[in-house]
């Protein structure tokens, strides 16, 4: 589990193919301070395990599934990534709670100045959409942003120069491609409201179980 704060910005030393499989070997620091064989480093908002770690260096295997629902089949050599270690119990938690496991991968659509920041909008499928709301939190590579609007096609986020300069976020640009996960907390009341068999959740359905 993690928080979406990103602790630094590692770089991709390579991304080996092995029987559609694929070892990502990345460079790193911060991350690496306490971290041993076996433990989880979130990767632009991706779950991995290190399976070799080396001075300032480390190692994840990337199975099969995580290429298919993810962008990290697209990393070459020299592109930064967002990194963060798994998160304590004793630490606070100053986003939200990021399971890493990625639900989709989204697009960003557009990026407008905004004040000192910037309103990003960004396109992501159904499957997303269905638990992001306003004001609500979400990851996008690993980030734990709010969500700023929702429209029919995406939704928007306004990013801070903090976040700018110490996440990749500051220098993506439209039609760059980002690992979306939605808020795990909306999944959980989905599926354990009466009637999801049946569909998504309605007013009726909230009526006959007095929420409205």
């Amino acid at each position: 589990m993690f928080t979406g704060i990103i602790e630094e910005m590692g770089t991709v030393k390579a991304l080996r193919r092995e029987a559609g499989a694929a070892r990502l070997s990345l460079s790193a620091a911060t991350v690496l301070e306490g971290t041993a064989l076996g433990d989880s480093i979130c990767v632009n908002g991706v779950c991995l395990t290190v399976v070799e770690m080396g001075r300032n260096e480390f190692s994840a295997d990337v199975a099969v599934e995580t290429l298919r629902v993810t962008n990290l089949g697209e990393l070459k050599a020299g592109a930064r990534v967002n990194l963060e270690r798994a998160l304590q119990l004793s630490a606070r938690i100053g986003g939200h709670l990021v399971s890493g496991h990625v639900d989709a991968v989204g697009r960003l659509r557009e990026k407008r100045d905004e004040g000192n920041g910037w309103r990003i909008f960004f396109d992501a499928p159904e499957t997303v959409l269905r638990y992001v709301i306003k004001k609500g939190s979400i990851a996008i590579d690993g980030i734990s942003l709010t969500v700023a609007d929702v429209d029919r096609a995406g939704f928007s986020i306004a990013m801070i120069p903090h976040t700018a300069r110490l996440t990749t976020l500051g220098f993506k640009a439209a039609g760059d491609s980002v690992n979306l996960e939605s808020d795990i907390i909306g999944k959980y009341v989905e599926r354990l409201l009466p009637g999801k068999a049946e569909g998504s959740v309605s007013l009726d359905l909230l009526k006959k179980n007095g929420f409205a």
